[in-house]
C-alpha cells in the first residue's frame, strides 16, 4: 500500500498536465455566447443624442443589422472606428451602437470628432444591456439577422478580415448589399 501512495503525485501530475494541454489549445479570441443563436435581448434604454427617445428592439427588427459595443474609454474602439466608417460608407448593413458604461457628453463629443458610423446609439450607462449580452468588454460586435436573432460575435477589432467574413456569413441570407 504504502508504495501505491508513491504514485499518486505523478497521477495528479499527469491530469493537472491534460487540463494545461487542453487550455493551450483553446482559442482566446472564441468566447463562447450563450445568446448565439437566440435573440437579442430586450431592452428599453434612451438614444444616446436625445435621452427622451426610447429604443428597444422592435427599432431594429426587420433587416440584418449589427450591433457595435463602445465606449470613449476604450482605446481598441477607437482603432477600429474607422473599419466602421468604411462599412457605414458602404450601406451594406446598419450598425447599430451600443455606447457602453461610457459619459453622454464625451461619447456625442466622440461621434462629432470622429464621424458617426452608427444609424442610432443605444445609451446604456449603467451597463445592463452589455450584462444581458454577456459583453466582456468594448469593442465587441454582434451580427443579427432580420429576425433579431445573434448570429455571430465577435470580441475585438473589428478589422478588414473580420469584415470580410461577417460578409460571408451574411451572403447565405440574400438580403445584404455588397
Amino acid at each position: 500500500m504504502p508504495r501505491l501512495l508513491l504514485f499518486i503525485p505523478l497521477i495528479l501530475f499527469i491530469i493537472l498536465g491534460g487540463f494545461l494541454w487542453k487550455g493551450l489549445s483553446i482559442d482566446p479570441k472564441e468566447l463562447p455566447s450563450a445568446l448565439l443563436n437566440s435573440p437579442f435581448p430586450e431592452f428599453a434604454l434612451p438614444a444616446l443624442k436625445d435621452p427622451e427617445q426610447t429604443l428597444s428592439t422592435q427599432d431594429f427588427i426587420g433587416q440584418p443589422v449589427l450591433v457595435n459595443v463602445w465606449a470613449t474609454w476604450c482605446p481598441s474602439c477607437r482603432q477600429e472606428h474607422e473599419q466602421l466608417l468604411a462599412i457605414a460608407a458602404t450601406g451594406s448593413i446598419p450598425i447599430i451602437g451600443l455606447n457602453y458604461k461610457d459619459e453622454r457628453a464625451g461619447a456625442l463629443r466622440w461621434l462629432q470628432q470622429l464621424g458617426n458610423p452608427y444609424q442610432f446609439n443605444i445609451f446604456d450607462k449603467d451597463g445592463m444591456l452589455g450584462l444581458d449580452l454577456g459583453v466582456y468588454g468594448a469593442p465587441e460586435t454582434y451580427l443579427l439577422d432580420a429576425q433579431g436573432i445573434v448570429r455571430h460575435r465577435h470580441v475585438g477589432v473589428l478589422t478588414p478580415q473580420v469584415w470580410q467574413e461577417l460578409q460571408e456569413i451574411m451572403q447565405g441570407w440574400g438580403s445584404v448589399k455588397n
